[in-house]
């Protein structure tokens, strides 16, 4: 029987094991720290009971991922949960945009820019299922289905900043314009239309769904998926060097390319062990959770029932803190991710203390503190939340990649997506998979199509890896 090692235990070393082990191959997975699951596991660090995403929450992404349908998530009471609000976007004025999984209903609440909505999302959301299967696989291969990715990639081509010039109201534009900031770039620069495209895409096909439970519980569910295919995983099996990786006639790394340079060297083609050495982290991610009474006391009242709040306010305030994230330099006002997963998903919250997940935009390895930086954005939109704050845990750019090794600085991107990085991947080749080494390769969210809890990158190394197994028992 061939045998395989994985490397990390993220969604991605996980797809990838399951994807091998369903092909016959005996797979052992190591992973550095104590739980499997990467930033795909939950925590109760405040309360006994009140549940915390300790990173991935949201998934438009994921819901629809071909890979995740296949695990058959039921029969291990895995559910997806939506709220009645997918994501809003307040602004000053006590107005928002606000985000309905039906793209007619977004449409209708936008007013005057309600029609552009429609033409921007209507068609790729009709067929969202039939434009996934180019839009999460790599770039440079012929599209399955090209008229369909033609419709979608125009636009998606273009920086952020010409899309939201389509609208002609604010909270439109805002309301795309917090969906293109997930891009963690700044928000002129080319393709950062394609991760707001892609997310909002998804989203009027699918919603913003949270896992039940937490997504630790998707974690979970593919770790007996695997354990019942034959394969294992060994908890707290840090790989620092070559010499500590079993022999395997296939080895896969879940971890950003720096890592993989590191551990493997000059076992590397000196082209590619150069190019990890170089790969490009983008700005990082600030966490706090915090343990709230009574919820947030928003001032806009849809705000209550959005499972995302985005707090950046106008578009053209949004577009300068990312600039200055980029640069290097902490605004005043940093872009504030809030998840109330709880208003999906009731089970985590404990009587009437709820779980509140935060995250701000920061500069890459930020060495400050921006707790009071997120309630103060959160103050400016519900005015008199720091009274009802019962708890908090922060997790600083360095604590997050303490936490995760592969968000280098916080960046929990996995690595900037630049033009280069998105449609290339770590380095500039046919395969964003292979490492250039016999047996092994690369597929973490450094890879196509990028970070979520899909699996989609662990699948795809996986296929990789496989057909590299065929072609070396025919010619051995």
């Amino acid at each position: 029987m061939s045998t395989a090692t994985i490397v990390g235990s993220g969604p991605n070393g996980l797809a990838a094991a399951i994807t091998l082990a369903r092909a016959g191959i005996a797979v052992t997975v190591l992973e550095a720290t104590d739980r499997p699951g990467g930033g795909c596991r939950s925590s109760e660090s405040l309360v006994p009971g009140l549940i915390h995403d300790d990173c991935a929450a949201t998934h438009p992404m994921a819901i629809g991922s071909s890979f995740l349908k296949s695990l058959d998530l039921d029969r291990h009471n895995v559910r997806w949960l939506l709220p009645e609000v997918d994501c809003a976007h307040p602004l000053d004025d006590g107005t928002a945009g606000i985000l309905y999984r039906s793209v007619d209903d977004t449409a209708a609440g936008l007013g005057n820019d309600g029609g552009r909505w429609l033409a921007l999302f209507g068609y790729p959301s009709r067929h969202f299922d039939t434009l996934a299967e180019d839009i999460t696989a790599p770039l440079l291969r012929i599209p399955r289905h090209p008229i369909h990715l033609a419709r979608f990639g125009v636009p998606a081509a273009l920086p952020a900043s010409a899309v939201a010039r389509l609208f002609r109201t604010e909270p439109a534009r805002a309301l795309y314009g917090g969906v293109a900031a997930h891009a963690f770039r700044p928000l002129h620069y080319p393709m950062t239309a394609a991760v707001g495209l892609g997310i909002m895409t998804a989203g009027h096909r699918y919603g913003w769904p949270v896992v039940s439970g937490g997504t630790g519980s998707l974690v979970r569910a593919m770790v007996a998926t695997l354990t019942e295919l034959g394969g294992t995983i060994h908890i707290g099996a840090r790989v620092d060097r070559a010499g500590q990786l079993p022999d395997a006639d296939l080895t896969l790394f879940d971890l950003e390319p720096g890592s993989v340079a590191k551990i493997l060297g000059d076992r590397l083609p000196t082209g590619v062990l150069r190019a990890f050495r170089r790969f490009r982290h983008g700005p990082g991610a600030f966490k706090v959770d915090f343990a709230v009474e009574g919820g947030v006391p928003w001032t806009n009242p849809d705000a209550h029932r959005a499972g995302t709040v985005h707090l950046g306010g106008s578009y053209a305030e949004l577009a300068s803190t990312e600039r200055l994230i980029h640069a290097g330099t902490m605004p005043e006002r940093p872009f504030v991710l809030v998840g109330q997963q709880y208003l999906a998903d009731p089970q985590r919250s404990v009587s009437d203390v709820h779980p509140l997940w935060t995250y701000a935009h920061v500069p890459f390895g930020y060495p400050g503190d921006a707790t009071e930086a997120i309630i103060r954005q959160i103050e400016r939109f519900a005015p008199g939340f720091r009274a009802r704050i019962v708890g908090t845990a922060v997790r600083s750019t360095t604590a997050m990649s303490a936490y995760n090794a592969n968000y280098v600085g916080g960046d929990i991107m996995t690595g900037a997506k630049d033009v280069r990085q998105l449609v290339f991947g770590p380095r500039i080749g046919l395969s964003p998979y292979s490492l250039g080494a016999p047996g092994m390769f690369l597929c973490s969210a450094a890879t196509p199509p990028g970070p979520g809890a899909h699996g989609m990158c662990g699948v795809h190394a996986a296929n990789a890896a496989l057909k590299h197994l065929r072609r070396s028992s025919r010619h051995p």
